[in-house]
């Protein structure tokens, strides 16, 4: 393997990398760098997540930047400003022999009139959120007709996460012979459509192969009910007594919920959703990776851009929506050389959704039972007995307390005292797991039970007239919600995507604002109108639904909002997508029993 200088990239920058522990580039940067350097020909770069994708296109831009010249030459985009701030410290970590050489980092929830004041000194590579980007572009605060390099990472979780307004805009305001670099952990189809749209002719380097998992981290999944699934979560955390691990939850509700739990039972964990301000989050953040947080609970957005290289374990507490996201997630494990484990927590019904995310990774899961009380008591023990073993005295600091203690403890024997030593260490474990229960063995109707019991108690389930013939997927399902504006802070549930017809869960509390908006607002999708219904059946397949409510809306004609998955109850960004397209399906009457053939 080449070393960094054999790239091409100058002094200075070899310099700063040496003082940071670079020595030899990985595969996507021995691919990606010379290819930058040596081409002006648009770039689209496939790297599993903690491959270094940052520096394979960070470090040729450094190179050909004009550090002389104050305009804007590089415009970096990425989804969410913890992954933009962690670009901006790294380029500047890169940067720090080429003084001249200005980067600024914007996103949302930081100070824009500080942003604005920073860019008309004068700043050479701007890293950004796409809607901050857009809005200092509307405020002409950013100027773009010189940009050289535009730089889109992580591209398809922006596009999840609705951006594609946001993309078009700013590329409307960089000029035709910019250099695209695309850059993504996965290949869906929704990437591939924007190198058909936003590129022309690109070059593609890969590292490993597309959509796969690393080789580096193995998959299992524990069998849970909605009962267990928390217990199942602690034991997983009791039986590793070493884990550091991120504990994937799909909204900020479960994210909190679970957190407050393990904080609860003594462990170290802490929250990161959307509902924290900007220094919550970066306070959190810094504690995880200094290793005061063992266990962080997050939601997919919040967790990217955390570079966290000695992850032991990450958890699914519930699978994401999107099967590419599981991807994402498991790749924060097993980074930088280092072997992780990635754990799935599936009830009966989640198991079928293992097998397109084996399909994408190229890996089989292994069914993993729960641990039992027994075993968990044992590896903490031994665990225990290891710390002693291996902790180191200092016999200076002791000594002159040593006499008293031995006189003491003179009338137990060795295997006494060694028995008093595990008891004081160890009873709240034994007492614990004492007679405690084999998760293993679920009782499928108690635990359907349970499931029905607890979405009953915060959640609402709709019926929407709209499925997988309508291009329906959860992405553009949590984005059409979005844009009704019920209310700030809604939690959105199970989501179930069917041929025809799918359902939906929020908040209880926000039953009726859902409604009204829905009516207000008389939505449209691919042409056809949007209905919702409540319904208090829980039935993922065809046939007669039962509803108690409903809105119609009135409205006619065609119109598909092009939305990805924004993270139902974020705040809305000004910018809606409004792409709408001609044509689409006939319409029904609303509030009219669906026929029993449907499927």
């Amino acid at each position: 393997m080449s070393t960094f200088a054999d790239l091409g990239l100058k002094e200075p920058i070899n310099r700063a990398l040496l003082d940071l522990g670079y020595e030899k580039p990985t595969v996507i940067q021995e691919k990606a760098i010379p290819q930058i350097l040596s081409s002006s020909d648009d770039l689209k770069a496939f790297a599993q997540t903690g491959t270094g994708k940052t520096a394979a296109f960070s470090l040729p831009v450094i190179e050909l930047t004009d550090e002389k010249d104050s305009v804007t030459q590089a415009i970096i985009l990425s989804p969410t400003r913890e992954l933009a701030v962690q670009i901006g410290k790294n380029i500047e970590d890169f940067a720090k022999y080429i003084p001249e050489l200005k980067v600024l980092t914007v996103y949302g929830g930081a100070n824009i009139d500080q942003q604005i004041k920073q860019l008309r000194k004068g700043v050479q590579i701007v890293v950004g959120t796409p809607g901050r980007t857009v809005d200092l572009i509307r405020r002409r605060a950013l100027k773009l007709n010189n940009v050289k390099w535009l730089v889109l990472d992580e591209a398809d979780e922006m596009l999840n996460m609705g951006f594609k307004e946001e993309l078009d805009k700013v590329l409307e305001a960089t000029p035709d012979t910019k250099q695209t670099l695309l850059f993504s952990a996965t290949f869906p189809r929704e990437v591939e459509a924007i190198a058909s749209n936003y590129m022309t002719n690109p070059v593609e380097v890969t590292s490993g192969q597309k959509n796969q998992g690393s080789d580096n981290v193995t998959h299992e999944y524990y069998t849970v009910s909605e009962r267990t699934r928390y217990p199942a979560l602690k034991r997983i955390a009791d039986v590793n007594p070493n884990i550091y691990a991120i504990v994937f939850c799909r909204t900020r509700r479960e994210t909190q919920e679970v957190a407050d739990k393990l904080i609860q039972d003594g462990y170290n964990a802490d929250a990161l959703h959307g509902d924290l301000s900007q220094a919550q989050r970066d306070s959190v953040m810094e504690k995880f990776r200094k290793k005061n947080i063992q266990m962080l609970v997050a939601t997919d957005v919040a967790a990217r851009g955390l570079d966290v290289d000695n992850l032991t374990h990450v958890i699914n507490h519930k699978l994401p929506d999107q099967i590419e996201n599981y991807n994402h997630r498991s790749g924060r494990t097993g980074r930088a050389g280092n072997k992780g484990i990635s754990i799935a927590l599936v009830n009966r019904k989640e198991r079928g959704k293992l097998n397109p995310i084996e399909r994408i990774l190229k890996k089989k899961f292994v069914q993993t039972q729960i641990p039992t009380g027994k075993e968990i008591c044992e590896k903490q023990l031994f665990h225990l007995i290891d710390k002693v073993e291996n902790t180191a005295v200092n016999t200076s600091q002791i000594e002159s307390f040593l006499p008293n203690i031995y006189e003491k403890l003179s009338s137990l024997t060795r295997e006494e005292l060694i028995q008093k030593f595990v008891s004081l260490e160890f009873n709240s474990f034994l007492s614990y797991y004492e007679n405690a229960p084999d998760l293993n063995n679920m009782s499928s109707s108690r635990d359907r039970d349970n499931r029905e019991r607890l979405s009953s108690d915060k959640m609402t389930r709709f019926f929407i007239n709209l499925g997988r013939k309508d291009r329906l997927n959860p992405a553009k399902l949590m984005g059409l919600i979005n844009e009704q504006n019920i209310a700030k802070n809604v939690e959105i549930g199970a989501i179930d995507i069917l041929d025809t017809f799918s359902f939906f869960e929020i908040d209880k509390e926000h039953t009726t604002e859902a409604l009204d908006a829905f009516l207000k607002n008389q939505p449209e999708f691919n042409g056809r109108m949007v209905n919702i219904e409540i319904t208090k059946e829980r039935n993922s397949g065809g046939g007669r639904r039962r509803n108690s409510n409903s809105r119609n809306s009135n409205r006619r004609g065609g119109g598909d909002r092009d939305n990805g998955s924004r993270g139902f109850g974020r705040k809305r960004r000004d910018s809606s997508s409004s792409n709408k397209p001609k044509g689409g399906s006939s319409q029904r009457e609303f509030g009219r029993r669906r026929r029993s053939s449907d499927k």
